[in-house]
């Protein structure tokens, strides 16, 4: 009870320091030093929704370690909507426990004793999406909470915020998080609708960028009031944004469809590969307590994984489109580039690429590919072999609805 009261009392005063006019705005900043590179982790949404239960919240830390994930460098174990029960006669959130009878601490300490961490969801409104208390009007005192549980992320949505402006919704809980004092990682799932983008940066350590992805490679599911999207309209959707993201602050297209069933293997690959070369975070969304040896494959695949986390922090760019086929190229450290060819179509395309015909330039990130200067040894980032130099023209065939991703480094 007395930590109670004084939670309570640290949150009136922080309220009311941050309430002031001006002051407020001056005050708020979100923790520097996270996110220098995309986050890689998983989130409970994707496949089980409401249905999140400690048990398997455990077992889900337990198998990011047998299954190789966390070796790859996946680190956040995230809680999406519904872990919440009421609010006590203080306005202190409390996890339901029916579902997590051992309290987020404990749950907490457990991820953490695996060299993991813990991602929690809540929300700007009134209400989450799934209909339970959301942070408006308790931002301080959730703030404090997390902090006391040992929460390492926060998805933060954008349901039921009516009257609310995002800007400064937002601001608030980074406030809150600066002020409850422990380093947390902001994501904001505004789904694009007031260009995060934009004031993002300085407020959050990611931001989304569309509304939900849906469990399909190239359709769209349309709910009446608004549509969930495919993997390829998604990626569509990260047209002009580039030049917003980096190290510290990254354009989020959504969580991982992969391993969820209804994605060609193929389909997975370009997923996989085109998050990659967007910068995107790497959430995975399936059950990784149960995953074929296909899908550990692609989300553990290391050379696709050092493009995703390479430290220059460029998101990649679109350089061609003809007929469903389409070349991507993203810069790299060390004078390394990534070259992604996408196979949209439902038809073997056949590539024959000369690479010193091409003029390959990133104007806003001032880096060139210069393969009439330079030799570049070229290595297929799914299947770790050799495809020869750019002295000489590829060509290869890439499969309908999927993708040929190379890394090409300097000979």
């Amino acid at each position: 009870m007395k930590l109670r009261f004084f939670l309570l009392i640290t949150m009136l005063v922080s309220s009311a320091a941050f309430g002031q006019g001006n002051n407020y705005v001056q005050n708020y900043k979100k923790y520097d030093g996270l996110a220098l590179t995309p986050p890689m982790g998983w989130n409970s949404w994707n496949k089980f929704a409401c249905n999140v239960d400690e048990k398997l919240i455990r077992e889900t830390a337990d198998a990011m370690l047998s299954s190789g994930m966390k070796q790859a460098g996946y680190t956040y174990i995230n809680i999406d909507d519904c872990w919440h029960g009421e609010r006590d006669s203080l306005g202190f959130i409390h996890p339901d426990l029916k579902r997590f009878p051992s309290g987020m601490k404990a749950l907490a300490d457990y991820i953490h004793s695996k060299g993991l961490k813990l991602g929690l969801y809540s929300d700007a409104g009134s209400q989450t999406c799934g209909g339970r208390p959301g942070s408006r009007g308790f931002e301080f005192q959730d703030a404090l909470t997390y902090a006391s549980w040992g929460v390492d992320y926060l998805k933060y949505d954008w349901c039921n915020t009516e009257g609310l402006k995002a800007e400064g919704a937002y601001k608030t809980i980074t406030a809150a998080l600066r002020k409850a004092g422990r380093p947390m990682i902001l994501s904001i799932c505004e789904w694009g609708t007031d260009k995060p983008w934009v004031w993002g940066p300085a407020v959050g350590h990611l931001w989304r960028t569309s509304g939900d992805i849906f469990n399909c490679f190239d359709c769209v599911e349309d709910h009446g009031t608004w549509k969930s999207w495919g993997v390829m309209q998604i990626l569509d959707k990260q047209d002009g944004l580039r030049e917003y993201a980096g190290p510290g602050h990254w354009n989020d297209p959504d969580m991982l469809e992969i391993g969820n069933g209804k994605l060609t293997a193929g389909e997975d690959r370009a997923h996989f590969s085109m998050w990659a070369m967007l910068a995107a975070p790497l959430i995975a969304g399936n059950d990784l307590r149960n995953m074929n040896q296909e899908t550990k494959e692609v989300l553990t695949n290391k050379k696709i994984i050092s493009i995703n986390q390479d430290s220059l922090g460029i998101q990649g760019f679109r350089y061609s489109k003809v007929n469903g086929f389409e070349v991507w190229f993203k810069p790299l450290s060390n004078g390394k580039w990534a070259v992604s060819f996408l196979n949209r179509s439902s038809e073997v395309k056949k590539l024959d690429f000369d690479w010193k015909k091409e003029k390959v330039k990133d104007d806003i990130f001032n880096k060139q590919l210069n393969t009439n200067t330079v030799l570049y040894k070229i290595g297929n980032a799914w299947t770790g072999k050799s495809m020869g130099t750019t002295k000489n023209s590829l060509k290869t065939d890439v499969p309908p609805h999927d993708v040929l991703t190379l890394i090409l480094e300097e000979s």
